[in-house]
């Protein structure tokens, strides 16, 4: 996650950037076609986005930072976005500015070399905001704008921190309320069917982040589509699992959607974005569990489903305490070792979490009977001593 640093932002630079400009010769900016004077920075904010367009990064943050500068604008607020290009010639740069709603400073490789050292740009993109005197604020802020977009605005340390309390709030404040507060649409499924929000109030919830394109998101998937099943089936408990999709268009959201018996967000809706930073999501597939108070359980669902599948519903600590002692008890009513008709080596009793029997092919967790010099597993249900 990107964010401000004041601290830093303090070394960067105290020179008046419209003066630099103008020790260069550069007496205008570039609006679209027209020349339009240099902004004093009295009265708004300068933010000064350095980018290329051979860059893959800068490709994909300016529509992000396009809807960003949007919102603001439409909102009344007093800021001027100047384009400093970091491109190899004069085309690169005019391809790159030609759909930028935003001030763009002509192209001139000398300058941006200055500009860069000054503002100590490493990489690109990055986007530097200026105090109304033209003093940095912050020494980059192109993640804060990926995370939270119009919202990151002013870019402040203090900022930074309102936002990261709002989301801890919204983590731990079992409100589900105001955790998908963001959505816009209703929760579908494959059936067609769409759910509001707040029809989970009170349901034991699993936020599922994962894509298609993921194999151990579909290793997944299958243990816990089964799991899902067993508890809504078997069981009739109060769960539902919501699916928040990371993948990379939606043709593969499609494709992950088809096979799921739950819930999703749609596609479209930025919230999934916004989920995975409030609950620091940082690989898939991942699972968050969340009680029927709406606060969390556990951020390890994953684990949970792949050790106990429904046998740990409802996931909670007693839960699974439960579980293990029940285990360790079922342990203790199975024999150390057994010779099985079906292996030509002795079998040993060991607790592997997980694994698949070599006789029925199906999934095992916890107890089994292993063969230390193959690697032969088989479910205790599945032994078949030799007399």
């Amino acid at each position: 996650m990107g964010g401000a640093d004041s601290e830093s932002a303090a070394e960067v630079c105290n020179n008046d950037f419209t003066t630099i400009l103008a020790q260069e010769g550069i007496h205008h900016l570039l609006s679209g076609e027209q020349k339009v004077p240099l902004p004093s920075g009295k009265n708004k904010m300068i933010c000064l986005l350095f980018s290329a367009n051979w860059s893959r990064p800068c490709n994909a943050f300016i529509p992000q930072l396009v809807q960003a500068y949007n919102v603001l604008k439409d909102t009344g607020q007093e800021l001027d976005v100047i384009f400093v290009s970091f491109d190899r010639d004069e085309n690169g740069f005019k391809e790159h500015f030609k759909f930028m709603p935003w001030l763009v400073l002509p192209f001139d490789v000398n300058l941006q070399k200055i500009l860069g050292n000054l503002y100590k740009v490493n990489q690109i993109p990055s986007f530097i905001p200026l105090g109304v005197d033209t003093k940095v604020l912050a020494k980059d802020v192109v993640g804060l704008i990926k995370d939270y977009g119009a919202d990151a605005f002013p870019f402040t340390k203090k900022r930074q921190e309102e936002l990261k309390a709002m989301d801890e709030a919204k983590r731990q404040g079992g409100k589900l309320d105001e955790l998908f507060n963001g959505i816009n649409y209703p929760f579908v499924s494959n059936k067609g069917v769409k759910i509001h929000p707040s029809e989970l109030v009170g349901k034991t919830i699993g936020l599922y982040f994962g894509a298609h394109w993921c194999p151990p998101c579909r290793d997944f998937t299958s243990q816990l589509i089964e799991a899902y099943n067993d508890i809504i089936n078997n069981n009739n408990q109060e769960f539902e699992v919501v699916f928040i999709s990371t993948d990379r268009d939606h043709k593969e959201f499609d494709l992950s959607l088809t096979k799921m018996p739950w819930l999703a967000i749609p596609f479209e809706d930025k919230s999934r974005q916004d989920l995975c930073r409030i609950f620091e999501v940082k690989w898939i597939p991942s699972l968050i569990l969340l009680g029927p108070d709406g606060r969390m359980i556990s951020t390890n669902g994953r684990a949970m489903i792949s050790l106990y599948g429904a046998r740990g519903f409802p996931f909670t600590e007693p839960k699974i305490l439960e579980i293990e002692a029940s285990l360790m008890k079922e342990g203790d009513g199975l024999p150390q070792e057994v010779k099985d008709c079906k292996h030509e080596h002795i079998l040993k009793l060991e607790m592997p979490k997980a694994y698949i029997c070599d006789f029925c092919k199906k999934r095992g967790t916890f107890w089994a009977f292993s063969c230390d010099v193959c690697g032969y597993d088989l479910h205790p249900t599945c032994i078949e001593e030799t007399l």
